[in-house]
C-alpha cells in the first residue's frame, strides 16, 4: 500500500462512529423504567423481592419517549442535556412537589400501593416531628386522601427536614432507593436511586437516578454529564457525584430507615 492510499484510509477511518464504548441500550417503546433501560452489556440488574421497594422503583411508568417534562402549571422544562424520560405520575397544580417531594412521593406511592399505611410518615420542618398517614386520614385510606395527606408534608418539610430523618450510609452499600441529599443554605437538592445493575465479572456497579426540581415539576430520569455512551447509567464510584442540575459528595448518601 502506498503512502498516499494509507493516508487517505486513515483520514476516512477518522470519520467513523467510534465502538470502543457500546452506547447503553434503550427502548424507547417500552413504557416502564427497567424495560425501557436495559441493563448495559455485560451488566445483570441487582436481585430485587418482587414486592420490594426496589421492584416498585424499577416498574415506574414513563411517558411516551420524547416527553417533555411538565412544571405544575403546565409549563414545559426545556432543558435536553438534563433528563431522558420523565415519570408518568402527576404532580398536582400547586407548587408543591420539587426535589424532596419527589422523593417522599416515590417512597410514600409504594407503602400507600402494599396497603402499609401506618408506616407512611415524614417530619415536618417546623418541630422534627413525623405526621403519619393513618392519623390523617382517620380511616379513609382512598387515594384523594392519600394525596391531600402528601400536599400537607409538601408544604411543610423540604430536603433539611429529610435529611435529618434519613440515615447515612456509605457509597460500598448503595442500593435501590437510597437518596443523595444536601440540606443547603438556602436550598438543597436531592436525588433518588431508582434502579442498580452489576457486572458480575468484575463486581462493577451501575446506577440511574431520578429527580424533580424547582419550580414544581414532574420527576425525571437523569443523564449522565460525563458519560454520554454510559447515559442514563452512572458508574459507581467513592467520589464526586455530578449530575445535569446538582453535584454531590459520598457523604450526601441516606437511606430511609425502614428500607
Amino acid at each position: 500500500m502506498n503512502r498516499f492510499l494509507a493516508c487517505f484510509l486513515l483520514f476516512w477511518v477518522s470519520f467513523l462512529p467510534q465502538t470502543s464504548h457500546a452506547q447503553a441500550p434503550v427502548s424507547p417503546t417500552a413504557t416502564t423504567l427497567s424495560a425501557r433501560f436495559p441493563a448495559p452489556a455485560g451488566f445483570q440488574r441487582t436481585a430485587a423481592a418482587s414486592t420490594s421497594f426496589e421492584a416498585f422503583l424499577r416498574q415506574l411508568p414513563l411517558k411516551p419517549w420524547g416527553s417533555k417534562v411538565l412544571y405544575f402549571d403546565g409549563r414545559t422544562k426545556n432543558t435536553p442535556d438534563v433528563y431522558v424520560s420523565v415519570v408518568a405520575l402527576g404532580i398536582g397544580k400547586k407548587d408543591l412537589h420539587q426535589c424532596a417531594d419527589a422523593v417522599m412521593r416515590l417512597r410514600a406511592e409504594y407503602l400507600f400501593q402494599q396497603k402499609q399505611f401506618d408506616k407512611i410518615h415524614f417530619n415536618f420542618l417546623a418541630d422534627g416531628k413525623p405526621r403519619y398517614f393513618s392519623t390523617y386520614a382517620k380511616g379513609d385510606y382512598s387515594y384523594p386522601t392519600f394525596w391531600k395527606y402528601m400536599e400537607s408534608i409538601f408544604a411543610s418539610a423540604n430536603t433539611r427536614s429529610l435529611h435529618d430523618e434519613l440515615q447515612p450510609i456509605s457509597m460500598q452499600n448503595l442500593k435501590i432507593g437510597d437518596v443523595f441529599i444536601q440540606k443547603g443554605v438556602p436550598f438543597g437538592h436531592a436525588v433518588m436511586v431508582v434502579d442498580m445493575a452489576q457486572n458480575p465479572k468484575t463486581g462493577q456497579k451501575l446506577f440511574l437516578l431520578a429527580q424533580s426540581y424547582m419550580p414544581a415539576q414532574e420527576t425525571q430520569i437523569l443523564k449522565n454529564p460525563n458519560n454520554s455512551a454510559l447515559s442514563p447509567w452512572y458508574e459507581l464510584k467513592n467520589e464526586t457525584l455530578e449530575t445535569p442540575e446538582w453535584t454531590f459528595e459520598p457523604s450526601d448518601l441516606r437511606r430511609f430507615k425502614d428500607n
